[in-house]
């Protein structure tokens, strides 16, 4: 075979057949910290033999496909480390994850912390041994014998699952040997920073039918410092946790008499009902209407819309008179058969129908976790039917509300997506190709830099997805924003065009908040419980120093009460220090101090979130009541809206 031609950073390099991706590069100019490489855009090992003619480069850990090798190769280290302390451990499945790896082991009882501190020493000492890291392609039979053989059952029988034209790829390191499609570091000593952080339950291969596997988490970085940074942000999250954070300030609880359903207290349901309120403000402007819908249907409905076959497992079914219900999931099917009642005109296009009805999806009990993954819940939810002409538009009016929602809770780190049509989807093609060029030209237009995430849309339609990044650097999906290319077609619902003609309307799915309890559920970790002041449960706490201030403290909350502020009094015989200190845990945002020289001058000393501890200076309670009206307006409204409520 003749010698071959590989492009290393722009030059041609010559390489005998068979040369491996590390050697090229060390002779092109070394391959630095590499981890692996990429030949002709596919990632691969630095070990691996090249055959033909391509572009070569090399792949930092610092890179998200270097790091990616990095916590699958830990993944990998992780496994052997198992094995070498609790021989009789079966080793599952051991992917990357967002922020790490885990890896699953079917083991006789759970892993403790003490066992996790054992792996990890054990960890170390295998990556301080150097081990090579080899690739070998094996026969199917004769891989499964061998792992049948080394008491592996799970891995024989995720052998046996996979298509017969599949390659089987081994990889092994020491006298560890994992299936793997790879491609992994070259050498063990490559994997100095990581940390194992947690054990859980996990069904093999997620299905509760199954048995329960032990789940061992863990992280790895291209460096200590990264990890150390990681590790710091991990510990931030615990302390943010809205599953802690919540209930300590009395917002929300949970229990097992229904699981997936949280109880709003009266506290965290000014929260929730201040939301609703913020979004209804919007929709006068932004020109919806608000409808209520029912919260059960006949199951035809759902299977009219394509629903049934999808969601049929994840809905709460029952039969009466003869006929199977369903408690709705989500609330397009209705909203659909509400629109088709009566003839619609192209004159009374767009209609913008919103919904904050309960829906409710039967989450399987494993995945349940706080608010942010529940079975009942409600959405900032609209559909717009409108005509072709006028999608441009609505999706105009959507990206300005959009980023008026997020000014207003200070959002700033946004990624927008474009997900394009799956694998499976329905309706017609032409339409899913206006609708992806809608979505993208619209955001162009608007200012927004998207990417797109190919293959990522509902079955139904594309689809504009706006990820927010919080202060734990964690993203999250908000803002959605569909072009359905099936819905109306499955309903037959129509208007009367301009010419007289039948026509089939657009219609848009949309959310700017999402599931209000996660929507919560992320502000408050986000925020650490510090609402915004128009948003918090209690606006303002006044405390009074000495009993003769007492009367006056519960007058200066009638004072605010009065104009609509949300204010309380803590006038327990306790010490100023004590009260401050009380009021700042449960995140008050305004304290207004009153003693015996307030209640001579008609003043209060107020305190903000933020001031030092002095404090501002004393004002008169008609100025303290104007400033704080002026503070907790609702963003869009003038005080005066506050002042009327």
């Amino acid at each position: 075979m003749s010698e071959l031609s590989i492009e290393i950073r722009g030059q041609s390099t010559v390489a005998e057949p068979g040369e491996t991706a590390g050697s090229l590069l060390d002779r092109a100019g070394g391959r630095g910290d590499a981890v692996g490489a990429r030949f002709d855009g596919e990632l691969i090992d630095l070990s691996r033999p090249l055959e033909r003619d391509g572009t070569l480069e090399p792949v930092s850990p610092k890179t998200p496909d270097g790091l990616e090798i990095v916590r699958h190769s830990t993944a990998h280290l992780l496994a052997q480390a198992v094995k070498r302390i609790f021989p009789s451990a079966q080793v599952t499945i051991g992917p990357v994850i967002e922020d790490g790896f885990f890896y699953d082991f079917a083991f006789e009882r759970a892993f403790t912390p003490e066992d996790l501190e054992k792996i990890e020493a054990e960890m170390k000492k295998i990556a301080k041994e150097k081990h090579l890291v080899a690739r070998d392609v094996g026969d199917r039979a004769e891989t499964i014998a061998r792992f049948e053989e080394m008491g592996e059952a799970y891995k024989a029988e995720i052998i046996r699952d996979l298509p017969e034209a599949e390659i089987i790829t081994l990889y092994t390191q020491g006298e560890f040997t994992d299936l793997c499609r790879g491609p992994h570091v070259p050498n063990t000593k490559k994997l100095a920073a990581f940390k194992l952080t947690h054990v859980a339950g996990a069904y093999w291969r997620g299905d509760e039918k199954n048995e329960m596997l032990q789940r061992i988490y863990g992280t790895a970085f291209a460096d200590k410092k990264e990890l150390k940074e990681h590790l710091a942000l991990i510990e931030e999250a615990r302390k943010r946790d809205h599953r802690k954070v919540g209930p300590a300030l009395d917002l929300f609880s949970l229990h097992s008499v229904a699981p997936g359903m949280p109880f709003f207290h009266a506290k965290g349901t000014i929260l929730y009902n201040t939301l609703v309120e913020y979004m209804r403000r919007l929709y006068q402007r932004y020109g919806y209407s608000e409808v209520m819908t029912p919260q059960l249907y006949k199951t035809e409905l759902f299977r009219t819309s394509g629903h049934y076959d999808l969601y049929k497992e994840d809905m709460f079914l029952l039969e009466a008179d003869g006929d199977e219900y369903g408690v709705k999931p989500m609330n397009c099917p209705g909203h659909v058969y509400l629109f088709g009642q009566g003839k619609k005109s192209y004159r009374d296009l767009p209609i913008r129908m919103a919904d904050f009805s309960r829906l409710y999806r039967l989450e399987r009990s494993g995945v349940l976790s706080g608010l942010t993954r529940v079975r009942g819940f409600s959405q900032d939810d609209a559909h717009i039917f409108c005509t072709p002409e006028q999608i441009d538009e609505e999706l105009a009016s959507f990206l300005e509300m959009t980023r008026e929602v997020y000014g207003a809770f200070g959002f700033e780190e946004i990624d927008v997506a474009v997900e394009t049509r799956p694998e499976k989807y329905i309706g017609d093609d032409a339409l899913w190709d206006d609708a992806e060029r809608a979505l993208m030209q619209g955001l162009t237009k608007a200012g927004f830099e998207y990417t797109v995430a190919a293959g990522d849309g509902a079955f139904y339609g594309p689809k504009i997805a706006f990820n927010f990044r919080d202060v734990l650097k964690r993203s999250w999906t908000l803002a959605t924003i569909q072009i359905d290319c099936a819905m109306p077609d499955r309903f037959g619902v129509t208007y009367v065009k301009a010419d007289g003609q039948e026509g089939r309307p657009a219609m848009l799915h949309r959310a700017v908040l999402g599931s209000l309890e996660r929507f919560l559920a992320i502000l408050l970790e986000h925020t650490a419980g510090d609402f915004p002041l128009w948003l918090a449960p209690v606006q303002v706490r006044v405390l009074n120093v000495t009993d003769r201030a007492a009367d006056h403290a519960r007058g200066v909350v009638r004072s605010l009460q009065a104009r609509g502020i949300r204010a309380e009094v803590d006038d327990r015989n306790e010490k100023l220090g004590f009260k401050i200190r009380a009021a700042e845990l449960q995140k008050i945002p305004v304290i207004a101090v009153v003693g015996d020289k307030e209640v001579e001058a008609g003043a209060v000393a107020p305190r903000w979130r933020g001031d030092d501890e002095k404090g501002r200076p004393p004002q008169s309670l008609s100025a303290f009541v104007g400033e704080v009206s002026s503070a907790v307006a609702i963003p869009g409204t003038s005080a005066s809206t506050v002042e009327d409520a």
